[in-house]
């Protein structure tokens, strides 16, 4: 890149800073972290519930007894300790048809299990393990947040743009290329891979207090990554992933073992 194209982005750079510290922030629960949030509450939950309703209606839902009455006794302990931080919450705990080995939880409390996971959860605890950080992600405003960082990234790029509109149409290409670039390996991955960390240390608190031994929750990634191998592994860079790769998740886990362990032992399920 042309020395140009370089003033460009550090003037641009600059002009940013006083935005930034203007945005609207909000405190996650458990770690305490400060947020970029523009969604308010109401709206956060209303895009949740309709794009549940919608989910339901598109998706087979699995109706064995004995799995639904495990998904919604864990997830219901889960919810309990949960919903102080998560006001409001209309808790609902579906099981979706699917051998896709995954979960999730929109905002407002609307919690789907794919099948799929089933088989790798294995026991109560690690199942505990998915519906605690999924819920944990719903409680940290984690989607609210991803789409404030994606206006936020827009406006940006949308001044940038016209700040260089009476440029050099090649310094112009460079300058949004750069920043497109930019935005993406060096903003929105790594913010997506620590907001699921982020997901994993609120979710093992949970679980804890929710009487769950916290020690599963390594067991579960465990077997996770077991079967991540299986499946063929993932070759993307680690700098490219939008998830934390399995063997730092399970480390950062370990480290977080003390704290949950504490909480553990107030539950009284030892």
């Amino acid at each position: 890149m042309n020395n140009h194209a370089l003033l460009l982005l550090r003037n641009w750079a600059l002009s940013v800073l006083p935005v930034l510290l203007l945005t609207g922030c909000s405190t996650v629960p458990v770690t305490g972290r400060h947020e970029l949030n523009f969604v308010s509450s109401d709206q956060e939950m209303a895009l949740g519930l309709s794009s549940f309703d919608q989910l339901k209606k598109d998706t087979p839902i699995n109706h064995d007894p004995s799995i639904n009455t495990l998904v919604q006794s864990v997830g219901k302990r889960i919810a309990a300790v949960a919903s102080k931080d998560l006001p409001g919450a209309q808790w609902e705990f579906v099981v979706f048809d699917s051998k896709e080995a995954n979960a999730f939880c929109l905002p407002g409390g609307k919690v789907g299990v794919y099948a799929g996971i089933l088989p790798i959860t294995k026991t109560d605890a690690g199942l505990a393990t998915v519906l605690g950080h999924e819920i944990g992600h719903a409680v940290a405003h984690h989607g609210a947040s991803r789409m404030s960082q994606e206006e936020l990234t827009q406006a940006v790029g949308q001044a940038l743009d016209s700040s260089v509109s009476a440029s050099d149409p090649r310094v112009r290409s460079m300058v949004s290329a750069a920043y497109g670039l930019g935005a993406k390996v060096g903003v929105e991955l790594p913010y997506s891979r620590s907001q699921e960390s982020e997901a994993d240390h609120i979710g093992l608190i949970y679980m804890a207090r929710a009487g769950y031994d916290p020690n599963e929750a390594v067991a579960f990634w465990q077997r996770f990554a077991d079967f991540n191998q299986q499946q063929g592994g993932n070759a993307t860079p680690t700098f490219l992933r939008t998830h934390p790769v399995d063997a730092v998740r399970i480390n950062q886990l370990q480290q977080w073992l003390p704290e949950a362990q504490a909480e553990y032992a107030k539950s009284g399920a030892r």
